[in-house]
């Protein structure tokens, strides 16, 4: 595998000078009427000289093989001067933004999702991603959907009955993320590739499931809200009670006592409102 080889070509600006004065020259022969001095300075300025320039722009490099052998990487921005012979590639160094498709998977629960991530991603090795891989930007697109999919299924979607400390998609945002983040840099790292942040993007679950999936999660939160009606109203039960005892307002035997709470537990835990009957008679009657 390459290793990228940072190297400093000389200053474009001198030779440019050289550059100049031999197409003065050569003008000069042909004005002369010396067309072989002429043709030979024009010649030398235009296919040894004037190809080995280089400007390279803030955030990107040029990669230069000679011969079908690696020579090095410039990554210092300005104008340079190298052997014309060399063939040259540029690669940008910026951060790039790779926004995933959305991919229909199963869980870790066998659950179908829809899943998808956004991707942060640049050239941190020029070698590695010219000479190591065919296409570097489709060797980003495919590792990344592939990383997502393996993500997806080692973790389920939400928590499953009676289960509540495993990682899930739905809620371990963060560790999820941190997880995706490293495999792609370990999957990249061939390629050269850094990875400097990946997210979920989107995550659902499969049409065919989501209706199910929603009542579901419709009957989760009416449970948990009629358990904190009932927690309240038992709380309130109990105090109105204490209240009549300690204040000798009435004294209720346990039949009227388990009357009274029934009736207050019916009104305090119903989902309607409750018409009030008025008792004219005796307590007992």
């Amino acid at each position: 595998m390459y290793q990228e080889k940072i190297i400093n070509p000389p200053s474009g600006y001198l030779t440019f000078a050289l550059c100049i004065a031999l197409l003065g020259a050569s003008i000069f022969c042909f004005v002369s009427e010396i067309f072989l001095w002429g043709g030979i300075l024009l010649a030398i300025d235009i296919f040894l000289i004037f190809p080995g320039f280089l400007i390279i722009n803030p955030n990107q490099s040029m990669v230069l093989t000679l011969f079908g052998k690696y020579i090095g990487t410039v990554k210092a921005d300005g104008f340079f001067w190298v052997n014309p012979l060399t063939a040259k590639r540029r690669l940008s160094l910026k951060a790039n933004n790779l926004n995933g498709q959305q991919l229909k998977v199963n869980d870790k629960l066998g659950n179908p999702i829809e899943i998808a991530a956004v991707v942060v991603w640049k050239v941190n090795e020029t070698a590695k991603a010219v000479f190591s891989v065919e296409n570097y930007m489709q060797y980003v697109n495919i590792q990344s959907e592939a990383a997502v999919r393996h993500l997806a299924n080692i973790f389920p979607y939400d928590h499953a009955e009676g289960e509540e400390t495993s990682i899930t998609l739905k809620d371990g945002a963060d560790k999820v993320s941190e997880l995706l983040e490293n495999e792609l840099n370990e999957r990249l790292s061939r390629a050269g590739i850094e990875v400097l942040e990946a997210r979920i993007s989107h995550l659902a679950y499969a049409p065919e499931i989501a209706s199910a999936m929603l009542q579901r999660q419709q009957a989760t939160a009416v449970i948990a809200a009629r358990k904190l009606i009932v927690e309240g109203a038992v709380g309130m039960v109990e105090m109105a009670l204490e209240k009549l005892s300690q204040k000798g307002i009435v004294e209720l035997d346990e039949e009227r006592k388990a009357a009274m709470v029934s009736n207050l537990l019916v009104v305090l835990c119903g989902d309607r409102h409750v018409q009030p009957v008025v008792n004219t008679g005796t307590l007992y009657n």
